[in-house]
């Protein structure tokens, strides 16, 4: 187990800290954990899609927000784009390996997010009271 400010890493490799500003891991992780890239992975988790089919299901999400987070994702190896040959060609993203083990770590958080919302929104009824000019 490696430490890095008193975090426990459990198999991770000693060259890689995401808690270290220069690290090479911090910046993907923070593609991972961007709103819309997050968001993109949950969507894609289910079977390959289309741009707009994925504009659609991330609700909110603008053209150029998605384009962003879907080429973060193929740099990084999480998406793979494929474009068919043929007038109009069809581009559809999928997940790699990478990027369905990555996104099955997502599902789990964001499960157990649904499952505690009641405390969450508890804590903020109550720091709410608590700091009413906040």
């Amino acid at each position: 187990m490696t430490t890095t400010s008193n975090i426990e890493m459990p198999g991770s490799w000693p060259e890689f800290q995401v808690l270290a500003k220069n690290c090479p891991s911090r910046p993907v992780f923070e593609v991972i954990t961007g709103r819309w890239s997050a968001l993109t992975l949950l969507v894609l988790g289910e079977d390959p899609k289309r741009f707009s089919e994925i504009r659609r299901e991330v609700d909110g999400i603008n053209e150029k927000a998605l384009a962003q987070s879907l080429r973060a994702l193929e740099r990084d190896g999480f998406v793979e784009r494929h474009a068919s040959d043929g007038y109009p060609s069809r581009v559809e993203y999928n997940l790699t390996g990478l990027g369905v083990s990555t996104t099955a770590l997502l599902r789990g958080l964001v499960e157990h997010l649904q499952d505690r919302m009641p405390e969450v929104l508890e804590a903020q009824a109550d720091y709410n009271r608590r700091h009413p000019d906040a």
